[in-house]
C-alpha cells in the first residue's frame, strides 16, 4: 500500500553545492535518495519544503517522499541514517503523513537563523558555521534596523539578479536580533523567502553595525528596490534554515 512519510532534516551544507539535485553535482536531496534507494532497493525522490543554497545549514529541513507501507519505522531511521553517517546528514524523525501532504506546498511559515561571530580571533569550532566580523558591531543600531524588516514589503532589492519568483512581495513574520556573548543570531520568519534575501538583509545589518550606513540607507533601501544599491550578501556559511512550519 502506498504511503505518504515525512522526515525532518539536519545536515553540514559546508562542502555540498545546495539542496536540489543535480545531476553531475552533489547535493542534499542527491545523498538522501541514494541513502533510501539502498533501504528501500528501488529509486525514490523526495520533495523538500524548499531550496537551501551551497554552503547553507539546516536544523529543520521536511521532506516527504512516497513508498511502501513501512512496518518498522525505527529500524527504517536507523537503517536510513547508517547510509549517511559520512555525509553530514542527519533524519531526526520520519512521520506518516495523509496522502495529500506536501512538504512544499503545505508550509505555512519558513524560520532562518543568521549567525555572525564578532571578534577579532579566526574560527575554530565554528569555522563554516559563523560569519566571522572583527570589527566591532553597534548592536543598538542593528536591533533598530532589523525591525524594518517586519510586515510587507517589496523586497526586489534584496533578491538575486537569478531569482525566478513571480513576485518580490514578501511578508516577514519575524525579524529579530539578539546577542549572546560574541555571537549575533538574526531569526527571519516568513511564508517564503526570494533567493539570497536573507543573507542580503544581513549584509545590510552588517553595514549598519559597522557604521559604514546608517538606518535611512536601508529605509532608502526598501522603496528603491534596486538590486544595485543593496549590500553584499552576508556567506552562505552563517545561514541554517531552522524551522518549517505547518
Amino acid at each position: 500500500m502506498r504511503s505518504n512519510y515525512q522526515i525532518i532534516i539536519e545536515y553540514d551544507g559546508t562542502d555540498y553545492n545546495g539542496w536540489q539535485y543535480q545531476k553531475n553535482g552533489s547535493s542534499i536531496q542527491n545523498e538522501i535518495e541514494k541513502a533510501l534507494k539502498k533501504v528501500l532497493k528501488k529509486k525514490i525522490r523526495i520533495i523538500g519544503s524548499g531550496r537551501t543554497d551551497a554552503g547553507v545549514h539546516a536544523v529543520g529541513q521536511s521532506a516527504n517522499f512516497y513508498c511502501d507501507k513501512i512496518e518498522n519505522m525505527k529500524k527504517f531511521l536507523n537503517s536510513l541514517n547508517y547510509f549517511l553517517i559520512k555525509k553530514n546528514i542527519s533524519i531526526n524523525s520520519l512521520k506518516k503523513k495523509k496522502l495529500n501532504f506536501h512538504s512544499r506546498f503545505d508550509a505555512k511559515k519558513r524560520t532562518y537563523k543568521y549567525t555572525i561571530v564578532n571578534r577579532k580571533n579566526f574560527l575554530v569550532l565554528d569555522k563554516n558555521r559563523a560569519w566571522l566580523v572583527k570589527k566591532k558591531l553597534d548592536i543598538h543600531c542593528m536591533k533598530k534596523a532589523v525591525k524594518l524588516f517586519a510586515g510587507t514589503h517589496n523586497f526586489d532589492a534584496f533578491r538575486s539578479s537569478s531569482c525566478g519568483a513571480k513576485s518580490p512581495v514578501r511578508t516577514i513574520e519575524k525579524s529579530s536580533l539578539t546577542k549572546r556573548g560574541d555571537k549575533i543570531i538574526m531569526i527571519f520568519s516568513s511564508k517564503s523567502f526570494l533567493q539570497h534575501q536573507v543573507r542580503s538583509m544581513v549584509g545590510c545589518l552588517k553595514a549598519i553595525g559597522e557604521g559604514k550606513w546608517h538606518i535611512d540607507n536601508l529605509k532608502r533601501l526598501l522603496k528603491s528596490k534596486k538590486r544595485s544599491h543593496c549590500a553584499p550578501p552576508a556567506p552562505s556559511s552563517g545561514l541554517y534554515l531552522h524551522k518549517v512550519t505547518y
